[in-house]
């Protein structure tokens, strides 16, 4: 049994050896240019033995994948456990993107990786399945943080706002770093400027449905106050 046992934590760290390479050849080549003989050659072995542990490039960056949506859905549910109240809650979930961004940027070059055509013609219908069924509980962990914070609005609405706005500033600025116009730093800043927009979008609104709230019991106030006037004469 200990053999066993033994046998069962090499093998597991072997794998997240080679997870752990694959994240590095992602990042410097695309997943594209990925191959599982650049990652076997990060991780010392042969690509022989890499297939060992993972049959295909495809098998390895889907295992990234859904390690992607658990860290995911653990960072959400952790916000939510804070219970914090709406005027801080829009601020947790952004700063949750982005140090998503700074601690595994790879999980963003696999999930605009996910938009291209066919990326997904050689996996499984009940792969995809638990693709998509895994990434849609977390947009809806997602959704519920954000409708605290702007409850008039539709929860989804918000949800699919913040996370394609954070994914399409970190294309933008792999893109500008592509075309040599990147500059260190230069992306968090301009993601903090976009977010001030938004956020300002989210406030004004907020304001606006609590005004329209006061409003309408100051209305629905007025005529049993000229009820009472009348009687008092």
């Amino acid at each position: 049994m200990a053999v066993a046992d033994r046998r069962k934590r090499e093998r597991m760290a072997r794998r997240q050896a080679i997870l752990t390479a694959a994240r590095g050849v992602l990042m410097s080549r695309g997943v594209r240019g990925t191959t599982t003989k650049e990652i076997a050659e990060q991780c010392e072995l042969s690509e022989a033995t890499l297939f060992f542990y993972f049959q295909s490039k495809d098998e390895i960056l889907l295992s990234l994948l859904f390690e992607s949506i658990e860290f995911w859905g653990k960072g959400l549910d952790a916000i939510a456990a804070k219970a914090l109240p709406p005027a801080e809650m829009l601020d947790a979930v952004w700063q949750f993107h982005e140090s998503v961004y700074v601690e595994h940027p790879e999980y963003y070059v696999i999930s605009a990786f996910l938009a291209q055509p066919q990326v997904l013609e050689n996996v499984s219908a009940e792969v995809k399945e638990a693709i998509a069924r895994s990434s849609g509980e977390n947009f809806r962990r997602l959704a519920k943080l954000l409708e605290q914070t702007s409850p008039t609005e539709p929860a989804a609405a918000l949800a699919d706002l913040i996370w394609s706005l954070f994914l399409g500033l970190t294309i933008s600025e792999a893109a500008r770093t592509n075309l040599g116009h990147g500059k260190p730093g230069q992306g968090r800043k301009v993601r903090a400027r976009a977010f001030e927009v938004v956020k300002r979008g989210f406030e004004a609104a907020a304001a606006g449905s609590a005004g329209k709230a006061r409003a309408g019991r100051t209305s629905s106030a007025e005529p049993a106050e000229r009820a009472t006037k009348a009687r008092a004469l």
